[in-house]
């Protein structure tokens, strides 16, 4: 019997002759294509011909296995608020791995992380740790009913919000299905999504107050929850008016339902997250991405009334919660480490620093002579094959020939200018990003916006 000390010998063997052969991309995704459907995991990573594979990062770039390094503007879908390989993160990490990587048992770190998070924002009072985005998303809608005793949540046209069934509705709409912008049709993603999931989400164009407030009205005894992202990337990365949260706060107030902030992404706004520009509290925010430090989690934040529907210690729980590998001491440790360097002053500076980004493309803009423009908000922004910066879903949405538009830009970038953007030509920046890299930006900008602008011409002048 082989004994598990010589079979990491014989693992580490065929991993060294695998580097020596020095396979290359095209070969791995062959092999790739007969265990995984696709060859990938996530869809995020798909090109074609085939996906490149990485060998190391470092900072704020990535080498692939083939040698190139590019700089990386996507940070893993904006997931990387210090880049990769962060020396004080891989120290503190390393340092747990030798104590464990999970137990059934309680971490101090945990608590820890927890202090720190909830002093970041006032509608934070208290917080549960779990995996993804996506989990904390599907645990916020759970926990909006349980509080409620209602079915039905309300979203934004276009907003993406993880792989939920109830949270995906309409995040692709379309022309074809989208309906009445006054009443926008429920639009499934995934095939033979029930109909009773459709019956309980309602759709409603985001920004707009007076279609809102009507769509709402006509479901008011129903909705458990409005669910909005302050600054929705797949919605267009616009940001949400003051009167528009305020509307929907006020309409929440009214109809004894909650309003839920979708902050996995957005937290890295402000300090406080996005919901820092506003003056009014969200009852539950959902966050991921950047408290992680670069290992898969999620979190929900809130009222401490609102989150007593999880406490596994009043008579009747209302939402039982669990997850074998929630609040991890690996996770909880990198994470710690990642939101304490991430203080008021990073945030001030990264977010400095992309808004000169902003400010050297707007002149690469000018310069190429295109008819593009550009919508976000702090450290992140997106690139729109329009003349004036789209303000709504619809608006924003992008025909096949502007998409194939896109796509030739980010090929460019990627293959001829390596830079790694995100595949709606968005930026997610991270604080190793200098002004140095972003000079380099500017400037594949701008190559870039020269070789489309035959293109874009003829489609706006058609």
């Amino acid at each position: 019997m082989i004994s598990w000390k010589d079979k990491l010998v014989i693992i580490d063997m065929k991993l060294q002759h695998s580097t020596e052969r020095k396979q290359t991309s095209k070969e791995i995704y062959r092999q790739a294509c007969g265990v995984i459907p696709g060859g990938v995991s996530r869809n995020t990573v798909y090109r074609r011909p085939n996906p490149d594979y990485v060998a190391n990062a470092s900072g704020c770039y990535v080498t692939d296995i083939e040698g190139v390094q590019r700089v990386d503007f996507a940070n893993n879908m904006a997931a990387l608020i210090h880049g990769h390989a962060h020396p004080a993160i891989v120290d503190a990490v390393t340092e747990q791995l030798k104590k464990g990587t999970a137990y059934t048992l309680a971490s101090e770190v945990e608590v820890r992380f927890a202090q720190l998070l909830n002093e970041r924002a006032p509608g934070f009072e208290k917080i549960r740790f779990v995996n993804s985005g996506t989990e904390a998303v599907m645990a916020m809608i759970k926990a909006s009913r349980a509080y409620t005793n209602r079915p039905k949540i309300a979203k934004a046209e276009g907003a993406y919000h993880g792989t939920y069934d109830f949270a995906e509705i309409s995040q692709t709409a379309n022309p074809t299905n989208w309906g009445d912008i006054k009443k926008p049709n429920s639009v499934p993603l995934a095939n033979s999504t029930p109909q009773g999931v459709l019956n309980d989400v309602i759709i409603f164009p985001y920004n707009d107050i007076e279609k809102t407030i009507a769509i709402l009205d006509a479901h008011a005894d129903q909705i458990a929850c409005v669910l909005i992202d302050p600054v929705p990337h797949r919605v267009g990365l616009l940001k949400g008016t003051n009167e528009f949260i305020e509307a929907l706060y006020q309409w929440t107030r009214k109809n004894d339902a909650l309003l839920v902030f979708d902050e996995v992404v957005t937290l890295r706004v402000n300090y406080g997250g996005a919901q820092e520009n506003f003056s009014i509290k969200p009852d539950l925010t959902a966050l991921g991405k950047i408290i992680g430090g670069g290992f898969p989690v999620g979190a929900i934040a809130g009222r401490s009334e609102v989150m007593k529907v999880l406490d596994p210690s009043e008579l009747k729980i209302r939402f039982p919660h669990s997850g074998t590998f929630s609040a991890n001491p690996i996770t909880m440790t990198a994470g710690y480490v990642a939101m304490d360097l991430f203080d008021k002053a990073a945030v001030l500076k990264i977010n400095a620093l992309a808004q000169k980004a902003i400010m050297q493309i707007e002149q690469a803009i000018k310069i190429a002579e295109v008819s593009i423009s550009i919508t976000g908000a702090g450290s992140m922004f997106r690139i729109h094959p329009k003349k004036t910066p789209p303000k709504t879903y619809r608006e924003a949405y992008q025909s096949n020939v502007e998409k194939s538009i896109i796509n030739e830009l980010l090929d460019y970038l990627y293959y001829k200018e390596n830079i790694m953007m995100i595949n709606t030509c968005a930026c997610m920046f991270s604080t190793i990003i200098s002004q140095k890299e972003v000079d380099v930006l500017a400037e594949a900008m701008l190559n870039g916006f020269k070789l489309i602008k035959p293109k874009l011409d003829k489609l706006q002048t058609n």
